[in-house]
Parts: structure tokens; sequence; C-alpha cells
């Protein structure tokens, strides 16, 4: 199963990882970050550095370490682009070459209910209304974690362009229900290419209980 393949573009390599077998050994620059990490925490962050390193590898571009930069940021390797996910039962990464995805932003969730208070925490008034119409039309997904999931994808895209923070409330999530989502910044946004963006566009699906959402910003 990779749903990551499902919602980027064939530009992006992905892998997906349903659990933390044989994920080997850390590459030395990548160990610090774990150091003193949980187990568990340290068993989420090797898979997803091999999901990445994997995901690398098919790309064609150099796999040996994946290190943690800025924010806690993935640093990749010179002229790529990339987005590491992981939740309980889930680890993916997406990569890409810049010259033809600018950034990309992956994010997966357990599709289920938000704990209680978390979405007033993370949206609007006016996009509680939103799933609450998409909620009449499909039951069967659980909006409120997908919004929750895009907006992480968001950030993901965000950051690697512009180095700032991105919070909940600065950008409005609109999901269709047609698989499809869309994120209107409300603050000023990064310049690509010449040209100043002020939304990115993105997809979602849920599969085999998860909800898996991203964004690839092609060139």
């Amino acid at each position: 199963m990779n749903p990551l393949a499902a919602v980027l573009p064939t530009s992006v390599a992905t892998v997906v990882r349903l659990d933390d077998d044989s994920a080997g050994p850390l590459h030395p620059t990548e160990e610090p970050a774990v150091a003193k990490a949980v187990d568990s925490r340290r068993a989420e962050f090797t898979t997803g550095r091999a999901c990445a390193r994997d995901a690398l590898a098919a790309l064609g571009a150099p796999a040996d370490a994946v290190p943690v930069g800025e924010k806690r940021s993935p640093v990749w390797p010179d002229g790529v682009v990339g987005s590491i996910t992981h939740t309980k039962g889930f680890r993916g990464a997406a990569v890409a070459f810049a010259d033809v995805v600018r950034s990309v932003g992956i994010d997966a969730e357990q599709h289920d209910v938000l704990p209680e208070g978390v979405l007033e925490a993370v949206s609007s008034e006016s996009e509680r209304a939103v799933l609450a119409s998409l909620a009449a039309r499909r039951p069967d997904v659980h909006w409120d974690r997908l919004l929750f999931s895009a907006k992480e994808s968001v950030y993901k895209t965000w950051f690697p362009l512009t180095g700032r923070w991105l919070g909940f409330e600065e950008a409005v999530l609109t999901p269709g229900a047609d698989g499809t989502f869309r994120a209107e910044l409300l603050v000023p946004g990064p310049v690509v290419d010449g040209v100043a963006v002020g939304e990115f566009r993105g997809r979602w699906t849920v599969a085999d209980g998860f909800v898996v959402t991203a964004i690839a910003l092609e060139a």
C-alpha cells in the first residue's frame, strides 16, 4: 500500500512502511537527533529516515543521510526537496528534484475524530462550517482530521520556501469531496519562480485507516 503515490505526481518518488522492522541503522549525522529519545520516538524516526533514503535511491539522488536541520526539518541533498511523515502504523517519505518540484509537503494521520478541543484550536468558524457541509455529503470521512493533516502538509510545503513559522490560523483550508484541497495564505507568501504564491493546492485520500494529504508545488 502506498497512498502517497496516489496523491502526488509521478515526478515525486515515494516510499511507505507500515512497521519498524528492518529499518536499518541511522547514519552518524542522523543519530544526534534521537540520541536521548524514548524507544518509540527513535523507532519512528529511524524508519522515517529509511523511507527517505529509499525514496532518494528511487529518485536517483544521493541517499546517504537525511540529518535534522533548522526547526527540526529534514536536510535533503543539494538539488532535492522532500518531506517525511510518521504516525502510528505509518511511515512515509516523498522526494523530488528541485528543478521539477519546488517544495513538497506530506502528512499521514490515523483516520479518526480529533481529540476534543483540537479542531477549535486549528480552524476558524468558516472552516468548520465547510467541514459540516462536507460531512453531510460524505459522512464516511473524518473531515476534522483531514483538515488537520492538510494544514500539516501546508506547513511542510511552506517552511522550506520561507524558513518561517506558519500558524494554523494563517491559512484557510478548503477541502473538496473530490480528493483535493486548497489552502489560501493569509500572510504574504513566498516568491517562487518570480511569482508570489498566494495559495497551495493538494490532494487527499483515505486508505486502510489513514488519511493522507500531500502538496507538490511544481516548477
